[in-house]
């Protein structure tokens, strides 16, 4: 995108289920509408064309929506796009057949059709809501927000709850969503990054606050593939909760990485001065820019507030002996330089070159796409095991669907609770978690061209 004077840089996810409207369900009469439509958004400077974009109300983000720990959230969702969609809800531990995974969980709900979302919200903190039909480019034209779920008791003191979702677009000269979403150079390389950074929709996000205030933020990586490495200037703080799920003590906020889907709650005070700006700061190649800033005004109080203490834990249960845990392994494999000559797709072995016409450049286990058979399958409230290798040269952000996990590290010691891990090129990482959610789930790689192009598999709860 040229031109721009202000921070410039340098076939679907799954096969949908071929499906008509799908039959209103009880409740689908007095629940809310969610409606998946075009629209239009200030994203470029003023100098600039709106943006023409999809978006759930037609904005960008979507609405944020709201509610408290252990309430019950129910939205119609109505597709008024040219291309059949669902909504997933992203880190929510709920009933498998609301997930909103067309051809595993539903049907995918054709333009016109509705779909009724129902579902109690077990767990507190941040989480948000997207496509997963077509998700690369549903994505990539701003279809989705952000879901919020306060804690019952136990809230922190805060002066600002503020809801901060990071994305990039890949705009053109006159500021529209560019093409090419099939672009394989994309699939096989990193994925479609962006030329403009927005926050909550604007490229220039700004807020004013007292000196001394607590804010907490919520910071939610909605891109494609673009991962973010964050540092705060003017503001001091504490990383509170990852993935949703609260850590067992604050942690001290220094730099922060979050891969696409992953979510970080930080406490922070603004210690800038009166009349100065704070910023949270994103590190690229070329150096690093703001991202957000914070205009400090007044001064809220005359001394920092203390330490806050940790949230409340949810209620993920907890992990059995790891020695008797059903294991299973991940490789993974393809893509660029990846060196992989060919993988099982559709019954039948292909060579790299007829993969890549068909759209399939990356496989787990050799294989591209899903298969007929779960990569492991575990009665409910079994744990666990699932060792992953990244044998490619590109980053990757596994999610696992309906379920939390921890990373084992190599010393036995157990990370916090996520349900998306960033993997390095060369990297090996073992996740454990109990399988306590039944049904038929996805784990799949959140760079949503690599999911698109054949880093797809699943695993069953019975």
């Amino acid at each position: 995108m040229t031109g721009f004077t202000r921070r410039q840089f340098h076939q679907s996810v799954l096969s949908a289920a071929a499906a008509a409207a799908l039959p209103r369900v009880a409740g689908a009469e007095t629940a809310p509408l969610l409606r998946a439509r075009t629209g239009s958004a200030r994203l470029a400077p003023a100098e600039y064309p709106e943006t023409r974009i999809w978006g759930y109300d037609g904005t960008v983000p979507g609405p944020i929506l709201r509610a408290q720990q252990g309430q019950r959230i129910s939205r119609v969702f109505q597709n008024d796009l040219p291309q059949a969609s669902s909504v997933h809800w992203h880190g929510i531990r709920i009933d498998n057949a609301m997930d909103g995974v067309p051809g595993m969980t539903q049907a995918a709900v054709e333009p016109g059709a509705t779909f009724l979302y129902d579902f109690v919200l077990p767990d507190a903190g941040t989480y948000w809501y997207h496509p997963h039909n077509r998700t690369y480019e549903q994505m990539a034209r701003g279809l989705y927000g952000a879901l919020i779920v306060d804690e019952a008791t136990g809230a922190p003191e805060v002066d600002l709850d503020e809801v901060l979702l990071l994305d990039d677009w890949r705009l053109s000269d006159d500021a529209q969503i560019a093409e090419g979403f099939g672009n394989m150079r994309d699939w096989s390389h990193a994925g479609r990054i962006g030329n403009w950074i927005t926050v909550n929709g604007d490229g220039g996000w700004s807020r004013a606050v007292p000196r001394l205030a607590r804010m907490r933020l919520r910071l939610v990586n909605t891109a494609n593939a673009r991962i973010f490495t964050l540092a705060a200037r003017g503001l001091e703080g504490w990383v509170v909760a990852l993935d949703g799920m609260p850590l067992e003590a604050p942690q001290p906020l220094a730099e922060l990485t979050l891969a696409p889907a992953q979510r970080a709650d930080i406490i922070v005070d603004v210690v800038a001065g009166e009349g100065e700006e704070a910023f949270l700061v994103s590190f690229e190649r070329d150096g690093g820019y703001a991202i957000a800033a914070f205009r400090v005004t007044h001064a809220a109080r005359e001394t920092r507030m203390t330490a806050p203490d940790a949230l409340p834990p949810n209620p993920v249960p907890a992990l059995g002996p790891l020695e008797s845990a059903r294991r299973a392994d991940l490789l993974m494999e393809g893509g660029a330089m990846g060196g992989m000559a060919g993988a099982m797709m559709g019954g039948q072995m292909m060579e790299m070159r007829e993969m890549v016409a068909a759209g399939k450049v990356w496989a787990f286990n050799g294989m591209a796409d899903m298969g007929d058979t779960p990569l492991i399958e575990a009665n409910r409230g079994e744990t666990v095991r699932i060792a992953m290798t990244n044998d490619t040269r590109w980053q990757h952000g596994m999610h696992l669907h309906g379920h939390h996990f921890r990373q084992i590290g190599r010393d036995g010691a157990l990370g916090p609770l996520r349900d998306t891990l960033l993997m390095n090129r060369g990297e090996t990482a073992e996740i454990a978690f109990v399988a306590d959610n039944p049904g038929d789930w996805l784990l799949h790689c959140h760079m949503l061209e690599h999911s698109a192009g054949g880093m797809m598999t699943w695993l069953r709860v019975l």
